[in-house]
């Protein structure tokens, strides 16, 4: 497993070792003066997106419309059944819970939409739909610039949020997410192939942007001792919770796709599309969400904890299909 854990994304240590910074040296990331790491952030997130947009073929994407049921299950499962799995949790639980945050965090998670790059790699890997992954997977970014803040608007406007209005919260994200996307795609036909080439450059530049965010999110929730009630029982809910999580609807997903006779390939890519959540839009959501709150750091450890697990499960499913598969076809 630790194999998995470091072959499939090297990013995650990268993740653990700002976390760590944070911990032990968390005044940058408080400190607002000539060297503000909060409009850094802010001007991360409007060029992540900018070159998200950049990224961005509608034609290509259109291709690959008349596998509707794949599609329709696809998100069905990111923007409606993870969702609908934590919120009646997050709302019997109630604002006075010690572990609001957490739960905050977890109906988040389950906002969020699916991951691109992790999912079409596992599909692959499996030998699913590749076509109908990176299909599922542009499709669910830009849904998710939307249905994400909707979700999160049924928490914020019934008062669980109390000190941030959701009509500026909206203002934020249409300011910068989807008007840098808008431009992004609109630049696509003139600038799409240099992005293409840049493409390894500007992943660097996304886990930089993601890496000042939780830095500076954990620097504040340090700083403010908001992990001091947060012990190793919370950690242990966060672990047990995400894999539950997963399993719960990786088991839906692949009931659905039973009921709906989907193929080997459909059903590898619902699987795996359906399951995913993106940790770029995750932090990025947040940092414009919960920018006016503390606890960001404490709502986004289920993200982190999820998104990790997440790779190290899909792995690992991915390689017994794919083994599966190269039994199945060699002769005997």
């Amino acid at each position: 497993m630790f194999k998995w854990f470091i072959g499939l994304d090297k990013f995650v240590p990268a993740l653990i070792i700002t976390i760590i910074l944070a911990r032990f040296f968390p005044g940058p990331g408080v400190y607002k003066g000539v060297i503000d790491l909060h409009k850094a952030g802010d001007i991360g997130i409007t060029l992540i997106f900018l070159f998200y947009g950049l990224k961005l073929n509608l034609r290509k994407l259109r291709q690959d419309l008349s596998n509707w049921r794949l599609h329709l299950l696809v998100q069905f499962a990111t923007f409606v059944l993870f969702p609908l799995l934590i919120l009646p949790l997050l709302q019997t639980i109630g604002k006075s819970s010690a572990n609001y945050l957490i739960w905050l965090g977890f109906f988040f998670l389950a906002a969020l939409p699916s991951t691109v790059s992790s999912s079409v790699v596992m599909v692959s890997l499996a030998r699913g739909n590749v076509p109908g992954a990176i299909f599922n997977a542009t499709f669910s970014s830009l849904a998710g610039i939307i249905i994400t803040p909707l979700w999160m608007g049924i928490v914020i406007t019934s008062g669980s949020i109390e000190y941030a209005e959701f009509s500026g919260i909206i203002v934020k994200l249409v300011l910068q997410v989807l008007v840098p996307v808008i431009a992004g795609i609109v630049l696509n036909r003139f600038l799409g192939e240099l992005s293409a080439k840049g493409a390894a450059r500007l992943k660097l530049f996304d886990q930089m942007v993601i890496l000042l965010i939780v830095y500076r999110s954990f620097s504040e929730s340090f700083y403010l001792k908001l992990f001091e009630n947060t012990g190793s029982v919370d950690i242990l809910l966060v672990v047990t919770g995400s894999i539950a999580l997963f399993f719960v609807v990786y088991a839906t997903i692949k009931l659905i796709s039973s009921k709906l006779k989907f193929n080997r390939e459909d059903t590898i890519t619902a699987l795996f599309s359906g399951s995913k959540k993106s940790l770029i839009h995750g932090t990025v959501m947040a940092g414009i969400i919960f920018s006016e709150m503390a606890g960001t750091g404490v709502i986004l450890m289920p993200l982190m904890v999820y998104h990790t697990l997440q790779l190290v499960l899909t792995g690992i499913i991915a390689r017994r299909k794919r083994n599966q598969l190269r039994k199945e076809e060699t002769p005997v």
